[in-house]
Order: structure tokens, then sequence, then C-alpha cells
């Protein structure tokens, strides 16, 4: 490792190749983080994979809010499948090196997919907004084909804007060091690194974010304000319970990501810290994705049964 940060150093100007310092500075738990992230990996690929499979098969939940359901959780597969397998591959071999090419690379595939989750978020709170405020209308507005464009749309939409700002940041010349002060490559690290004045494109990732993040937000927020307002005007209190269950998970969501991407991305450049923005990273790509399956299948009473009736049918034949 050390020799690999010596070339690292040496390359400076061309900046070919990046080293992800990661967890270097905690050597004695690399086997212990190795193990952890195995496990959350594990359990992030099963939960959310359990979710995608009960929504195709169970005739139950063959309804927009669970097609929605399951396009996050395979949204959150790929999202978490951009930096975790990179992060065990530089615990299990204790190479941090990566090419410029891979680094864009992962950048891009984790801006276009970071903006895949916030065009989704904002699209199932459409959904949920659609069936507690205007019910009679729920089967026509959402409709298969519309959901369809809705999520396609979300997936989509984030591609040319992302694609364009990964090959901004990485026309950059980097020349104060190419050792990259995180677990993968993210935008503030790596503006860090560059030459000279990097305000303009500073003002570009603020810019994107607001774009992003904070319009799809403000559509989310604008929809709870509608939701609430129908929930609370409910006339019994059976209907009102029911009605805020079905959005409430989506609701928590809403929260944790928002709530550490807006402070990661939104954040003065003059309060940035390695190991601030490596806690508020693995918060947000990792934990979250592990946390989203526990959140949707505990506080869905639909997402419950299914998943008994699998297991029930499973056992039954054995």
């Amino acid at each position: 490792m050390q020799q690999e940060e010596i070339n690292a150093q040496d390359n400076d100007s061309t900046a070919e190749h990046f080293v992800l310092v990661g967890f270097s500075d905690l050597p004695n738990f690399q086997e212990f983080l190795s193990g952890v992230f195995t496990v959350i990996y594990v359990v992030i690929l099963i939960g959310n994979g359990l979710i995608i499979l009960i929504t195709r098969i169970d005739p139950a939940l063959q309804k927009p809010m669970y097609f929605f359901l399951a396009n996050f959780s395979s949204l959150e597969i790929c999202y978490v499948s951009v930096t975790l397998p990179r992060i065990l591959f530089n615990l299990w071999t204790q190479r941090r090196t990566i090419s410029r090419l891979a680094c864009a690379t992962q950048l891009c595939f984790f801006l276009i997919l970071g903006a895949t989750e916030c065009f989704l978020l904002a699209v199932m709170s459409y959904d949920r907004y659609v069936a507690i405020c205007n019910p009679l209308h729920y089967a026509l507005l959402m409709n298969p084909k519309r959901c369809a464009q809705l999520a396609a749309g979300s997936w989509l939409g984030g591609i040319p804007v992302q694609i364009g700002q990964t090959c901004q940041i990485f026309s950059l010349h980097f020349c104060n060091s190419n050792q990259i002060e995180h677990f993968f490559c993210d935008i503030p690290p790596i503006l860090k690194l560059a030459c000279g004045d990097t305000s303009a494109h500073e003002v570009s990732v603020y810019v994107v974010a607001m774009l992003f993040v904070a319009v799809p937000f403000m559509l989310i927020l604008a929809s709870y304000s509608k939701i609430i307002s129908t929930i609370l005007r409910l006339p019994t209190a059976k209907g009102r319970a029911k009605a805020f269950s079905t959005c409430s998970s989506h609701l928590l969501v809403v929260v944790l990501f928002f709530g550490s991407a807006t402070i990661t991305y939104l954040r003065p450049k003059s309060s940035h810290s390695p190991g601030t923005d490596k806690l508020l990273s693995l918060f947000y790509t990792i934990v979250i994705p592990m946390l989203n399956p526990m959140i949707y299948s505990l506080r869905n009473k639909d997402v419950i049964a299914a998943l008994r009736r699998l297991f029930l049918a499973k056992n039954a034949m054995t």
C-alpha cells in the first residue's frame, strides 16, 4: 500500500489512475469491515430480491404502488452494486488503485442512479397522492401504460445531464494529488484534487443537485401536504390510520434519503471533511438500501401477507 501511494503521488499531473484511500486509516479492521460489508451486500440482494419476486408473482400486489416498489428495489440493487463490490475488492486485495476511466464510469452510474432514485421517489409520492386524494380516477390516471412511462422517465431522465457532468469533471487536470479521500469516486473528493479554480464546476454541481434533488423533494412535499390534508378530513380514525399506513413507509424512506443527500451535496464546501463525507455516504449508499426492504415489509400488511404466502408455499412444496 505504501508503494502504491508513492506511485500515485508521482503521477500527479497525468492522473491516469487514482487511489481510493477508503478505510486504509483503519488497518486493524480490514477483515472485520470486509465481513460486515459482505453481510450487508447479501442482505440488500436478498431483501430487495424478495420484494421484486413477490410483487411479480403475488396477485394481491398487482397494483401501481407495488409496480413502483419493484422498480425501487431493482434500483437499490443497482445503486449499491456501483459502490459496494469495489469496496469489497479493495478490502480483500488491499489494492486501492482505480483507473481514470473506471473512476469516471463509477461516478457516472452513481449519479445516474441517484437521479433515478430522486425521480422514482417523487413518482411514488404522486401515486400515493392520486390514490388518496383522487381515488375515483386512480385506475384511469395510473393505468399500466402511464405507470410504465413514469418508471421509464425516472430511469432515463437523468442520463444526459449526468453523463455531461461526469465528462465536465473528468476534463479537469488533477495536480494536487490523486489520492481520493473516499471509498468510491464521488464529486466532492474528486474536485478537491483538481488544479486551479473549480468554482464554475462547483456551481454546476449545485445547479444539478437543485434540479435532481431539490425539485423532486419539493414535489414530494407538495404531494404529502395534500395527502395529509385529505387524511385529516377522513371521517373515521380507522380510515385515517389505513390511509396513512399506505404512505408512511415511503415518507420515511424519503426523509432518510433526501436528508443525507442534501447534507452531502448542498452544504458549503468549507464544511466538507473526509470523515463526515464517508459517514454520510455510507448512510445513503449502503445503510438505507439495506433498511428499505425492512421499512416497506414491516410497515406494510400486504407485503407481510405476500411474504407469508411465499414461504408457506415453499414449505408446502418441500
